[in-house]
């Protein structure tokens, strides 16, 4: 990872984040398939990320606190299974209105904010995720869908 992905990450907010990744994708001239299902996937994850970020409220998919959004937390979130958690976890969050479901200590937890679920459930919503029942899976095929985007997504940072 270079040191533009870092401060990219660190820093910025979210149009400028995909705006940078659209801009890798058409200069390494990726194949339309792939294209069009990075900036998406990408635009649904950091919609929680960056308010998590911004709140001081980041943690990995196994619930322990990070001090940044970093190229490799964002790349920890491509997967599906965690990202379908991500948005259980802060739909639960958004109920109580206190961070749940992760290792962060209790004072930072009570400080959460609602985090619009929108992008986040419209997109795994396009892939049958149930958004209602967190233990109904989805079909494999949206899985290994999402590994081959991922795996753009990391030869783009």
């Amino acid at each position: 990872m270079n040191n533009e992905s870092y401060e990219l990450f660190k820093n910025a907010q979210l149009q400028t984040i995909l705006d940078t990744l659209s801009s890798e994708l058409s200069r390494r001239n990726e194949s339309p398939f792939w294209s069009d299902k990075v900036i998406p996937f990408s635009e649904s994850i950091l919609s929680v990320l960056i308010p998590l970020r911004d709140s001081n409220m980041l943690f990995n998919p196994e619930g322990k606190a990070k001090l940044e959004l970093t190229p490799e937390l964002f790349l920890e979130w491509n997967n599906f299974v965690s990202l379908k958690t991500l948005a259980f976890t802060i739909q639960k969050s958004n109920e109580v209105n206190e961070l749940v479901r992760t290792k962060l200590d209790i004072a930072t937890c009570k400080e959460y904010k609602n985090i619009d679920l929108k992008i986040l459930g419209d997109y795994l919503a396009r892939y049958t995720v149930n958004l209602e029942d967190e233990n109904l899976d989805f079909p494999i095929a949206n899985y290994n869908l999402h590994q081959g985007v991922s795996n753009v997504i990391k030869s783009l940072l």
